[in-house]
């Protein structure tokens, strides 16, 4: 059994292969946190010592007892108005007036399998891959009950964590703030590790001191956003990517959210991870539910890249799905850097006549093949294609191109519109706008209110008129701009941002219902909606609208702390770069492109055939490492963001083979030689060096690595191990 429960102690415990999850209902029904770490038998709660804090306040129950108090206990979900002052999990108003949950234990419930959550992805397993603890807290002056769900993947070392918040009393109720997990440490400094950025320079990676502050990050646009992403690590201070103790907290939703770290006036940590509370005041009235999205917890005592490797599998086998969640996925040429908007038909046509004559799989016509889109300020809405523009029907222009031995995919921005377009003159009123208020804009868009169902209902029929049309295998789901104008013809205003959210999940499920064989990558300007949530839907999402190879080294090092590879939408572009402007070696950027679902964002045309063979030589390799690539154990080899040297290894799961690539970020004269040193090989066994013949032990190469050849500037490095004999 993975979940223990001593009955007379009230004690509940969560083991995986590898961790310890403990906490108590003690005798005043305060369900406290007692452990959470590498693990170990019997009970922890020897650990939680109770002494008078002066003006830390005593819960009633307590009497004379100086020493309870909320305000230095670890608990598992605090409320407000209980005398505890540091963040909490849960903030509610109640019908009087009053903001206060004051949470006691009110019995438990064990289930085989993993809990799902109505309208919102999470984690799934079997009856034989997980269990399900649920246990009900509840306030006994308003009734709000909150059953807190576990979900324990033993093999996994993984636990989900998530939380429904019932009105079970009179009178509507309004939650201010929700989390989903909190972890409270009775003992030890950390470090938060988070991961910033801004729209085409995703993800960077951000250690900071857990001081005695309160440390928010988050999102209040509407959508997860590039500028911070919903995973962090709490780091021990010695906590490297090989050793030293860390926890991950990865919540898998896809519109705001807020992270909370603060250490304590006697020295105990906090950390949260849920809703964000601007522009959030869900009200429930009797009987509704509030369901707060999950957040996936894991302890790693061997450093980051375990934790990552962890959390790679955890989304492969339990939060992607569909066709493309084990197979191999379509090797593209999208046209957006080929041509932007100035294309037609003829142009599509012989952009896939140059994708077969190079061995690429399938052509994606992106922005401007609908309505009267000729540049990015009309026609969002309209999704009607524009045969004049193509010269022919979609379905013609599909039919040629499939018969060229070459797939067809297509862009769709579904939640967006401009005023220039027939659909908001039609219906102005679906869009997010404040009444009496001019609304902001944003790359000349408007949102659209996907909280309404008749709004999806619209766009949703017109998406699948034109997928009918054809044989469309792949849909790039794109999303332009943030939330601003949160007012809603449907909704109370503070419940817009969760409902718009489900609304993209609803919408994006029933699309994958109808369309089952379709691949499905997610965008938002890139990597704004880079998340577990939306990776139940997408398995593929592009990484970044920054093609750069260099910057894509951070960003794609950053992404892959959480997100395997296999979802990282990553292409080889044209140079110099249409973002940075930067010329770099096509080897480089085909190596930095394979470190993701691979392909090409540029025109086959301009190329030389010299280039173009080198292209079909990296369609080949790319085919022959891509079970690894996908599949294979990760590894970080360097830091992008402090080595010269950018370098990472796919290792087989037993072992028996190894893909090391390296980039070269920086060069001076007389430099001194190189060495990397690999990961995760046997230590005893002989690899061969497929390119030179040569022979190492495993031993070797991860002890004192492998020196390289002399690079220049940006240039790459990619050699592939395997076993000998």
């Amino acid at each position: 059994m993975a979940i223990l429960v001593d009955e007379e102690k009230r004690i509940f415990t969560l083991h995986t292969e590898h961790t310890t999850y403990q906490m108590k209902a003690d005798r005043y029904g305060v369900l406290l946190h007692l452990y959470y770490g590498a693990r170990v038998p019997g009970s922890m709660e020897y650990l939680v010592v109770q002494r008078d804090r002066g003006f830390s306040g005593n819960i009633y129950d307590a009497g004379e007892d100086r020493s309870y108090s909320l305000d230095t206990l670890p608990q598992e979900y605090p409320g407000s108005g209980t005398g505890d002052f540091r963040s909490s999990a849960l903030v509610m108003r109640n019908a009087d007036g009053s903001e206060c949950c004051d949470l006691r234990y009110a019995g438990y419930e064990i289930s085989r399998g993993k809990y799902a959550l109505q309208g919102l992805p999470a984690v799934y397993a079997s009856g034989e891959e997980a269990e399900t603890l649920k246990i009900t807290l509840e306030d006994a002056v308003t009734k709000v009950r909150v059953q807190l769900l576990y979900g324990v993947l033993a093999a996994e070392d993984m636990i989900t964590r998530s939380a429904i918040i019932t009105n079970c009393g009179s009178g509507q109720v309004v939650v201010e703030k929700a989390a989903s997990a909190c972890l409270d440490f009775i003992n030890g400094d950390y470090d938060l590790i988070s991961f910033h950025g801004r729209h085409m320079m995703e993800r960077n990676f951000q250690r900071t001191e857990i001081l005695h502050a309160n440390q928010v990050i988050g999102s209040r646009r509407g959508a997860s956003s590039s500028q911070y992403n919903p995973a962090v690590i709490l780091a021990e201070k010695n906590a490297t990517e090989d050793s030293g103790g860390c926890y991950g907290m990865v919540f898998v939703y896809s519109g705001n959210f807020q992270c909370e770290a603060e250490k304590d006036q006697v020295g105990n940590t906090r950390a949260l991870m849920g809703l964000a509370d601007a522009h959030f005041h869900y009200p429930l009235k009797e009987g509704e539910s509030l369901t707060v999205p999950e957040t996936i917890l894991t302890y790693s005592g061997q450093g980051f890249g375990e934790l990552s490797r962890r959390y790679h599998r955890c989304i492969r086998e339990h939060i992607f799905r569909g066709k493309y969640q084990k197979q191999s996925k379509p090797i593209l040429l999208n046209s957006w850097e080929a041509f932007y908007m100035e294309f037609t038909g003829d142009k599509i046509y012989q952009l896939a006549k140059e994708s077969a004559d190079l061995g690429i799989d399938m052509l994606v016509m992106d922005d401007g093949w609908f309505g009267n889109r000729f540049d990015d300020n009309r026609a969002l809405g309209d999704w009607v294609v524009n045969e004049e523009k193509l010269g022919c029907t979609l379905g013609e222009l599909i039919t040629r191109i499939n018969g060229l031995g070459v797939k067809f995919g297509i862009w769709i921005e579904p939640e967006m519109v401009n005023e220039d377009s027939d659909l908001y003159r039609a219906h102005p009123d679906w869009v997010l706008q404040i009444p009496g208020r001019k609304p902001v804009r944003s790359r000349n868009q408007l949102v659209l209110d996907f909280s309404r169902k008749e709004v999806r209902d619209y766009i949703f029929d017109q998406i699948c008129a034109v997928l009918d049309q054809g044989n469309v295998e792949y849909v790039k789901w794109d999303m332009n701009r943030s939330l601003v104008d949160l007012y809603s013809m449907e909704h109370p205003q503070g419940k817009i941002t969760y409902e718009y959210v489900l609304g993209v999940y609803e919408f994006a499920e029933r699309l994958l219902k109808r369309y089952p064989e379709i691949l499905l990558e997610g965008c938002s300007g890139g990597g704004g909606r880079f998340d577990a949530g939306m990776l139940y839907y997408s398995t593929q999402i592009w990484c970044s609208d920054n093609t750069d190879p260099i910057d894509r080294l951070r960003i794609q090092y950053g992404t892959s702390f959480f997100y395997p590879v296999s979802a990282m939408g990553s292409h080889v572009s044209a140079v110099p770069n249409h973002q940075t402007g930067r010329i770099t070696p096509l080897h480089t950027r085909g190596v930095v492109a394979m470190s993701g679902t691979f392909g090409y964002e540029l025109n086959p045309a301009a190329m030389s055939e010299e280039e173009r063979e080198a292209v079909r030589k990296q369609v080949r390799e790319y085919r022959k490492y891509e079970h690894l690539i996908r599949t294979g154990d990760y590894y970080r080899l360097t830091d992008p963001f402090a080595d010269a040297y950018a370098a990472w290894a796919f290792v087989a799961e037993d072992g028996s083979e190894a893909l090391l690539n390296v980039v070269l970020q920086e060069t001076h004269a007389n430099k001194a030689v190189g060495y990397i040193k690999l990961k995760g090989l046997k230590s005893e066994a002989l690899y061969r060096e497929d390119e030179t013949g040569n022979t190492y032990y495993g031993g070797a190469l991860m002890e004192a690595g492998i020196p390289l050849p002399d690079m220049g500037e940006y240039q790459a490095y990619q050699t592939h191990f395997s076993l000998e004999g």
